[in-house]
């Protein structure tokens, strides 16, 4: 699920199956689920993302993470737990300028900026492309192999966060 801000719009978009196709992975839990079937999310548990959500619950195993997007400040509690867990791929806009942005960006193995993606609203009609692109963050070792298996398959550009290394 996105929450591209549309106005008189649902905020609720879900990502496309193609993108989980060149992933190649299967999920242990999705902790940010919209809780609604015909999310295509390919994992076995998942956390609804109302409310508290998947921040107010335990995270195991291989997670898929795509957050709200919200308003301002928005994504940093999602991403901090998610670094925290160390275990999965998140999906956030790709706003480089934006300080949540640059503080994931020193804790991601790896980061695919992805082409557009025409994310999907809940009746499964394909929405239009957002004003910006799309990133997806791995942490450890299997989220590294996904994210260069999609790299691969033409879903964007990979790079690496190099650490140790003043701004």
């Amino acid at each position: 699920m996105s929450h591209w801000e549309t106005p008189g719009a649902s905020d609720e978009w879900y990502t496309p199956a193609f993108v989980f196709d060149a992933l190649g992975e299967r999920f242990d839990l999705d902790v940010a689920h919209p809780g609604d079937a015909t999310c295509c999310v390919p994992a076995a548990r998942w956390l609804t993302s109302d409310g508290v959500g998947g921040l107010g619950h335990d995270w195991s195993g291989f997670v898929w993470m795509n957050p709200p997007f919200g308003g301002r400040g928005a994504l940093a509690p999602w991403l901090s737990r998610f670094f925290d867990h160390g275990h999965g791929i998140a999906l956030t806009p790709d706003r480089t300028s934006a300080p949540w942005f640059w503080d994931a960006w020193g804790k991601a193995d790896r980061v695919l900026f992805t082409r557009k993606i025409r994310f999907l609203r809940p009746d499964g009609t394909e929405g239009v492309a957002p004003s910006n692109g799309t990133c997806l963050w791995a942490a450890g070792d299997r989220a590294v192999v996904a994210l260069e298996r999609a790299a691969s398959a033409g879903l964007g550009i990979l790079g690496q966060p190099l650490r140790g290394i003043a701004a």
